[in-house]
């Protein structure tokens, strides 16, 4: 599964741990959503060491079968989570959080691994007698990056936060490659006590199809798309539990609600030829795309010559559902962004898959509060601390097909004040006449 990408809300227009130690971060089910890879890595390889230990030991007492099928990441986990953890380790891991994932150019001041280990040499020499005292020194250690994203969340904030769910039933998926050549859903993050996990389903299970179909090769963001909709409704899920283990049906009720982000209308005035489909997306959640799809068919099948997409004051959400909002307009194979960070996972270039859905003129209208995933821009995971603390790390970063950064800078128009919607027309039938000719 991977988890969510997010763009964090901004003021003004712009878009794992080391293996040695001891304790390990652990990502959890938020909605920030399907771009974070690196934590989500992190945790698989975290988890996948704990289990080989246990594995390890249980072989030296009896004989090995030929194929032995593991199943004890989820207690495992619970385990190393129950573990009491000091002050110091606590400031310890989240300086290793940093250590293996922050993005050095995205704070304002001058990060090295040289200078990181300092810090923490100079942080650890006294000890820390008070938990209070550790979320300070995390606080200040955090904000000596100069990254405002990059940020320290205490237990309750922290749980305020993982409260949020993308699918209603409390789970985040992750694409996993199979062996043929395509990939599967794999659980990666579960609410405790929320729906899914009330039904049965655990982290490492996988998820097969939802209301009766197939999820095999699917997005994760299509898959959750699909488990997303109106509170206390039911949606019909099928798993398959570990590598090794059964087939499970499974009825779930949501408990949370998306509401639709996009509202349009047709203007069409007396005497004129063309009608212009207007269009405005406030945020973007789970059914972002799928209802931009809806109005921009039913805008067309109404006579809309041109669109205006109005992105005035959305402040993002989710990224990938901008991301799948900007290949409704592309062509196929044009890039829709690049992803650039430290991590290998994290690096990536998104293409359209396929056509525009309308070829039509399009005009877009922003403002200084259009931002983070409404523009693209940096990418956080977030890490959850072995004391039910977290910090929210910037791993990564979105550039334009150009590979230019816009963090901090934003786009400039093309026009720099707002034209009525006749302007428009005019504006949006000179481009069709330039296309035509």
């Amino acid at each position: 599964m991977r988890p969510l990408s997010y763009a964090p809300p901004a003021p003004q227009s712009r878009a794992s741990p080391s293996p040695g130690r001891g304790l390990r971060t652990q990502p959890c089910a938020l909605p920030f959503p399907d771009a974070l890879r690196a934590a989500a890595a992190a945790a698989a390889v975290s988890l996948s060491l704990l289990a080989g230990d246990a594995a390890c030991a249980a072989v030296a007492a009896a004989p090995q079968p030929p194929e032995m099928c593991r199943d004890g990441g989820a207690a495992m986990e619970e385990e190393v989570r129950a573990e009491a953890v000091t002050n110091e380790q606590l400031v310890e891991e989240a300086w290793e959080v940093v250590n293996e994932s922050f993005l050095p150019d995205a704070g304002s001041r001058p990060w090295s691994p040289e200078m990181w280990m300092q810090r923490k040499q100079d942080i650890l020499q006294g000890t820390i007698k008070s938990r209070s005292k550790a979320h300070d020194i995390i606080r200040k250690m955090l904000a000596s990056l100069g990254d405002p994203y990059t940020r320290f969340l205490s237990p309750s904030e922290f749980s305020k936060m993982s409260k949020y769910d993308m699918t209603g039933i409390g789970l985040n998926l992750r694409e996993i490659p199979d062996d043929i050549g395509s990939f599967k859903l794999m659980v990666l993050g579960l609410l405790l006590d929320g729906p899914a996990y009330s039904a049965g389903v655990r982290q490492g299970d996988e998820l097969l199809s939802v209301n009766g179909i197939d999820v095999r090769g699917k997005s994760a963001f299509d898959a959750s798309s699909m488990l997303q909709g109106p509170k206390e409704t039911f949606v019909t899920i099928k798993v398959k539990h570990s590598d090794c283990g059964p087939v499970e049906s499974m009825k779930v009720q949501r408990q949370l609600v998306a509401r639709t982000p996009v509202f349009y209308r047709l203007e069409k005035r007396e005497n004129e030829d063309s009608s212009v489909g207007y269009i405005h997306i406030k945020e973007f959640n789970a059914v972002a795309k799928k209802d931009l799809v809806s109005a921009l068919k039913r805008l067309q099948n109404s006579g809309a010559s041109y669109f205006v997409l109005d992105l005035r004051d959305n402040l993002g959400g989710l990224v990938q559902a901008g991301i799948e909002t900007a290949k409704l307009f592309l062509n196929k194979g044009d890039t829709v962004i690049y992803t650039a960070g430290r991590d290998r996972q994290v690096q990536n270039t998104i293409v359209a898959e396929s056509g525009p859905l309308v070829a039509t003129p399009l005009m877009l209208l922003v403002n200084n509060r259009t931002a983070s995933a409404s523009e693209i821009g940096l990418i956080q995971s977030v890490f959850e601390l072995h004391d039910g603390s977290g910090i929210v790390v910037t791993v990564g970063k979105y550039v334009t097909p150009n590979h230019k950064d816009i963090n901090g800078n934003g786009i400039e128009p093309d026009y720099n004040r707002l034209p009525d919607l006749k302007e428009a027309r005019d504006y949006l039938s000179r481009c069709q006449s330039k296309e035509l000719s």
